[in-house]
């Protein structure tokens, strides 16, 4: 088994990318097949996904549809837009040429979305003026993930996002975008804008032409978790827990102590931000066990005592619980549909 999960996308953004396709008709369930997701996962609200295979059904639609932006703009975004952003900045000096070149190229390839990057007291804040808005959820995220990625690769280290806020209303599927941009996340407001420290818009950009490549290969996928909120108290749990065997995670009152606070503030801590210890812990158990699956060999008893279960029948239980479907028709879907 391999030892680190790198996160997983919930179906609900699976949804919202066939969400086009599936109004001009076409066939949603070839698409997933190809991108080696089961369409049957579809009918659970709880069912997740790894971030290859969600990167491979987003590059599947762009090329069905002939739009890298999903058909959530007016103005289709043409495959291979994407690839010349890429190059269009990547000898920027700083990260401040660079991102106000790919808002300029954003601004020139869609209509009813226009980014703006102003800067005042020491917070960067990148502004979408809209035509025709509010939009969906999922077309600010989008944008936002697609030019947050690309901004962090660029420098090779995550930029923090401390604020976001967005014209539409609060999305089903609230946590996941916390997760995407931040804890704080707020909707319902009179324009879309995140803001960032403003001093990373003066360290430089450090990529070329020979890791521009592995970079592209692995887009959409590598920004999509690789770069999402990792700020917080339980992204630092979960970085802890993932160094060691489920098996040998601590239990809450030694977690306290290796965190150097009190079980009662602990608690307090993790109440605020909505994420239980064992919901913490279950989530990462479930990411692990959808990232086991998906690769070949090993058996379901494997993965079960990889995850920490005693027996093989309490993680069908709790896969059951965490995905809707039992581990078993997960990997015979996964491996059809692949």
């Amino acid at each position: 088994m391999a030892e680190q999960e790198r996160g997983t996308i919930s179906i609900g953004f699976v949804h919202e990318a066939l969400a086009v396709v599936r109004q001009r008709g076409l066939d949603t369930a070839a698409l997933l097949r190809q991108a080696g997701i089961s369409p049957a996962l579809l009918e659970s609200e709880q069912a997740r996904v790894s971030p290859e295979r969600y990167g491979a059904l987003w590059l599947l639609i762009a090329r069905t549809l002939d739009d890298e932006f999903f058909g959530l703009d007016s103005r289709p975004m043409k495959c291979g837009s994407f690839t010349l952003l890429c190059h269009s900045v990547l000898h920027s000096d700083t990260l401040t040429t660079a991102l106000r070149r790919a808002l300029r190229f954003l601004r020139l390839v869609l209509d009813d979305l226009s980014g703006t990057l102003s800067i005042e007291n020491g917070i960067a804040q990148i502004r979408l003026d809209e035509r025709n808005g509010p939009h969906r959820m999922f077309a600010y995220a989008t944008y936002l993930v697609m030019l947050h990625g690309l901004a962090c690769w660029l420098i090779g280290r995550r930029i923090p996002i401390l604020g976001a806020e967005f014209r539409c209303d609060e999305p089903p599927g609230l946590a996941e975008y916390r997760v995407l941009f931040c804890a704080d996340a707020r909707f319902d407001r009179p324009e879309t804008r995140i803001a960032i420290d403003a001093a990373c818009l003066d360290l430089p950009v450090i990529q070329s032409e020979r890791s521009i490549k592995a970079f592209l290969r692995g887009a959409p996928a590598n920004f999509l978790v690789k770069y999402h909120n990792s700020a917080g108290l339980t992204a630092r749990i979960r970085r802890r827990l993932r160094q060691s065997a489920p098996a040998d995670w601590p239990d809450f009152e030694t977690l306290a102590r290796q965190l150097q606070m009190t079980a009662s503030t602990l608690r307090r801590r993790l109440d605020e931000e909505g994420q239980p210890y064992r919901s913490i812990k279950d989530d990462l158990r479930r990411d692990l066990a959808i990232t086991y699956l998906g690769q070949p060999g090993g058996t379901l008893v494997d993965v079960a005592h990889a995850l920490g279960f005693a027996e093989p029948s309490a993680f069908h239980r709790a896969f059951k619980k965490w995905t809707g479907t039992n581990p078993g028709e997960y990997r015979q879907g996964s491996q059809r549909a692949a």
